[in-house]
């Protein structure tokens, strides 16, 4: 009985990140699973297991969830925080649930086909169901798949898993893993994924620091940079002056983007900030509901358009900053637990490209997103976290086996 779970268990997982994007049109689906690999998991972990966790960084991540969960109980407010403390559950279990799990191809090709079956969807959608102007007349969520901004995430993961998995020898795969680089950075200038596309400029850059010939390789992207930021500065193309600023879309249209354009957001950084600066000795925080009922408030002050303040208060935008957040939410204690993991991962894997792109990833995204305030941002933090707190050969493997080294 127990080979038989044990050999279910792993294709469980990857279904489970399969079918993450379609959240919104097979909701259970992925609360089954995860309850499934929940039973069947004590099953067929053993004490080996357990030792592939690195031990340092589990230990940190551990101790933040556990003070978020102290902290909501001893200020009472355990009932409000739970929605954002249940999503951080999710990652914390995912990386256990993992460890039984001894092949790290499985998730990879799961990241890969996922994004894949996402893109399809939208491009089905958009080409053959609408037409590329419906993004200025519709609601993006109707016709993507997910938030363009999550989409822009799994992409990137996609393309930091295929580049990962390319040999630096012939092999048959490179031929799939390069098409699946290039079909996603195409899909992310198609759906205008911005945050996503400047991620992906930033682990260009990063990649300049690892192999040899450093030197020159990070002159010569200097140049590259330097050379394409004039020619879109002084571009008089319309359509790269819209695709950059988003003046394309029309501002009443706007109130419909389930995706915030940059204005927007500026609005709730401001209101974070002015919060922020105006704690004092905010060690524990006022809580996550605490937190959105503060910038419910902040809006209804600084918005003068009565459209606009009724938008902001009727979608109840969080921080759309993931450290703001935790700061605001959950005072000095709670931010500095959190980039302390971050900078603990760093220094335990900066020597190698692929888990420092990771982190590159994460902490960019989370500049521009409350990811914990979506179970979808909980998942694909999961997925970063079971690379780098799973401690056996698999970065190593990928090390010598990719174009990295």
């Amino acid at each position: 009985m127990r080979i038989l779970l044990a050999s279910i268990y792993p294709f469980a997982f990857l279904l489970l990140y399969l079918i993450i994007p379609f959240d919104e049109y097979i909701r259970a689906l992925p609360n089954i699973l995860l309850g499934l690999l929940v039973v069947v998991f004590p099953f067929i972990v053993n004490k080996d297991d357990l030792k592939k966790l690195v031990k340092k960084p589990a230990l940190l991540f551990l101790a933040f969830f556990v003070f978020l969960v102290g902290n909501s109980l001893l200020n009472g407010r355990i009932e409000e925080d739970f929605y954002i403390l249940k999503k951080i559950l999710i990652a914390v279990g995912l990386v256990l649930l993992y460890i039984p799990v001894q092949d790290f191809k499985k998730i990879d090709k799961a990241i890969i086909f996922s994004a894949l079956a996402a893109m399809l969807f939208s491009l089905v959608n958009v080409f053959l169901l609408n037409d590329i102007s419906s993004f200025e007349t519709k609601n993006p969520i109707d016709i993507l798949l997910v938030d363009r901004l999550y989409l822009g995430l799994l992409s990137v993961l996609s393309i930091l898993v295929s580049y990962k998995s390319i040999r630096p020898k012939f092999h048959s795969n490179n031929q799939f893993y390069l098409g699946n680089i290039i079909l996603n950075i195409v899909f992310l200038f198609i759906i205008g994924s911005k945050v996503a596309l400047v991620i992906l400029v930033a682990l260009l850059l990063l990649r300049q620091f690892y192999g040899p010939r450093r030197k020159l390789r990070m002159l010569i992207m200097a140049g590259v940079l330097a050379l394409t930021s004039v020619v879109l500065i002084s571009s008089e193309s319309n359509f790269v002056k819209n695709y950059l600023n988003g003046s394309g879309v029309k501002a009443e249209q706007r109130y419909k983007e389930a995706s915030l354009h940059m204005d927007f957001r500026e609005i709730i950084w401001k209101c974070a900030y002015e919060m922020g600066v105006a704690k004092e000795n905010n060690f524990f925080g006022i809580g996550f509901n605490g937190t959105k009922k503060e910038l419910i408030a902040c809006y209804d002050q600084r918005i003068v358009d009565t459209k606009t303040k009724n938008f902001f208060r009727s979608n109840k935008f969080n921080t759309h900053n993931q450290f703001m957040d935790f700061y605001l939410s959950t005072g000095y204690v709670g931010v500095v637990l959190f980039i302390g993991i971050l900078l603990t991962l760093f220094f335990q894997y900066r020597k190698q490209f692929f888990p420092v792109a990771l982190l590159v990833t994460i902490v960019m995204f989370g500049m521009a997103e409350s990811f914990f305030h979506r179970q979808i941002g909980a998942y694909y933090f999961g997925f970063i976290l079971i690379v780098l707190l799973s401690n056996n050969t698999f970065l190593q493997r990928s090390s010598e086996n990719s174009v990295e080294t």
